[in-house]
């Protein structure tokens, strides 16, 4: 009975979720979270080593799943996208928007390639998955999207000022498509992770950084990717989730509720 009622509440059988940037950390847990509640995985991606491994790893635990390649800045590439998963699975019930990239320079040294690259891929990127995939959604009878943030949205950091505000950009970027989908039936919420350390980080974090963020950390502990399963499968359940839409919601131990 418990075990049904779970199904009937998080349970995705029969739908199709696509993870754009399912090829990284944060992206391939989310990836995995949603073919354990039995969606169909669609992992997209630029790396297609990256790609067919993480398919592997789903369909080892008895996930089903594909790879696809996409340049998630590129409006053609994600349109290629969108059409190719309609040919084979028809629709397109749920999409995670979590390409990211991070860049750690001075603030008077900051590149403008860098600061290109960052804004199109966490930002861009963002935009093109909600309007093209949004669109289908509408006119196939709803979805859901969720977008990722960052704690940065709301505390910028230090070092990083183009995720930082790529970042805030995505949060309220969310809360607008979110009220202008609403009546067509596709909610969009955005996921704001604190700190898991993942390739786009990891350089960033010296131990004198480190130190300073888990003491700004109630938990005091950096996060596994496994832990923003729950709330994903949250924001995507049409029956969990339906009123649900606009939200931001933080998996941080805390960080954000702390001051000093």
């Amino acid at each position: 009975m418990e075990n049904a009622y779970l199904e009937q509440l998080f349970g995705l059988n029969g739908r199709t979720a696509v993870v754009v940037g399912g090829t990284g950390v944060l992206g391939g847990a989310i990836a995995q979270g949603l073919a354990r509640a039995n969606a169909h995985v669609i992992v997209a991606g630029r790396d297609l080593s990256r790609g067919r491994s993480r398919v592997h790893e789903i369909e080892k635990v008895g996930g089903s799943a594909a790879f696809f390649n996409v340049d998630a800045t590129c409006r053609e590439s994600m349109k290629a996208l969108l059409e190719s998963v309609v040919a084979v699975r028809n629709n397109v019930d749920v999409l995670i928007n979590c390409a990211g990239v991070n860049a750690s320079t001075p603030y008077f040294e900051i590149p403008d390639d860098d600061w290109n690259k960052v804004l199109a891929t966490n930002l861009t990127s963002t935009h093109l998955g909600c309007q093209i995939f949004g669109e289908h959604m509408a006119a196939n009878g709803g979805g859901s999207i969720v977008n990722l943030g960052s704690v940065s949205a709301h505390l910028p950091l230090s070092k990083v000022f183009a995720y930082s505000a790529s970042k805030a950009a995505v949060v309220n970027y969310t809360k607008n498509v979110a009220r202008e989908l609403a009546p067509k039936g596709v909610r969009v919420n955005v996921l704001c992770p604190g700190f898991f350390p993942a390739e786009q980080n990891r350089k960033i974090l010296s131990p004198e950084r480190t130190a300073v963020i888990l003491s700004q950390t109630p938990m005091n502990r950096f996060g596994s990717p496994e832990e923003l399963v729950g709330a994903v499968l949250l924001l995507v359940s049409p029956v969990a989730g339906s009123f649900v839409t606009g939200a931001e919601i933080y998996v941080d131990g805390g960080f954000t509720g702390m001051r000093l």
